[in-house]
């Protein structure tokens, strides 16, 4: 299918994992491809692997110079942007009363103020071009209730699911759509990071947290990028002109709103 056939997308944290996914889905729907991570090296090698279409970009979403000159790569490269998905994000654990404020500015320093400034810069741009562009961003079912050792991170993914709502409703003049995605857990290599975290903070042996977690969703299951990128194209496309300000669940069930 050809659904981006000829738009122009930036994926920020598209090197490895959920980003790669959808960067690949994009190309396979017509799109050219900035494959935007802090990685430049890891962000070559995957738009190398993946082809035609995609291109590495240096992105440090917590630069405003590194947001701002990705950018002006792109236009560079493809004359425009229509599409920014902002993937990028950290994740951390603890008890509330372990909770550093170095885990807290790093966190907020890149699923928040990055989501935020790579959109804003990313609306800037469209809105001079004139003539519209989607932007989707990550949430996460973690943004959608409060998790036992998960403060930071959750209200991380909280705040993107209402700015999502704000910029929605604020650019949507510009014809520009802004709306978000929630998953809820999704395999890959971060999964095993987080899988010793817990084993540590709950005293659970290394992939009884994951057995756990895949057991509590309904779909029987974790997900994995293809399962969300299908939400990922239909935001970027024709199709979703009158969507605004929406977050959508893509968690195999986990919550429901």
């Amino acid at each position: 299918m050809t659904r981006l056939n000829g738009k122009s997308a930036l994926i920020t944290g598209a090197a490895r994992g959920i980003g790669r996914g959808f960067a690949e889905k994009y190309l396979e729907e017509g799109a050219s491809v900035a494959i935007a991570d802090i990685n430049l090296d890891a962000a070559e090698t995957t738009a190398a692997q993946l082809g035609k279409g995609a291109y590495a970009v240096p992105l440090d979403v917590t630069d405003q110079t590194s947001i701002d000159a990705a950018l002006a790569q792109v236009v560079a490269k493809t004359g425009k942007i229509d599409i920014l998905l902002n993937n990028a994000a950290l994740f951390d654990a603890a008890e509330t009363v372990d909770i550093t404020r170095e885990s807290y500015e790093r966190l907020y320093a890149v699923n928040v103020a990055g989501t935020l400034f790579t959109m804003q810069a990313a609306a800037r741009q469209m809105i001079a071009q004139g003539h519209g562009g989607k932007i989707i961003n990550m949430a996460s079912q973690a943004g959608r209730r409060g998790e036992s050792l998960v403060l930071v991170y959750c209200s991380t993914k909280a705040a993107v699911i209402s700015m999502t709502q704000s910029a929605g409703l604020n650019l949507i003049k510009y014809g520009i759509n802004v709306n978000a995605i929630a998953p809820g857990v999704v395999d890959g290599a971060h999964w095993e990071h987080v899988d010793a975290m817990f084993a540590k903070l709950e005293g659970k042996a290394l992939g009884q947290k994951k057995t756990e977690v895949a057991a509590g969703v309904p779909a029987g299951r974790f997900a994995v990028p293809a399962d969300l990128s299908g939400m990922a194209v239909f935001l970027a496309s024709a199709e979703a002109d009158y969507i605004v300000s929406q977050t959508y669940n893509v968690d195999g069930g986990q919550w429901m709103s």
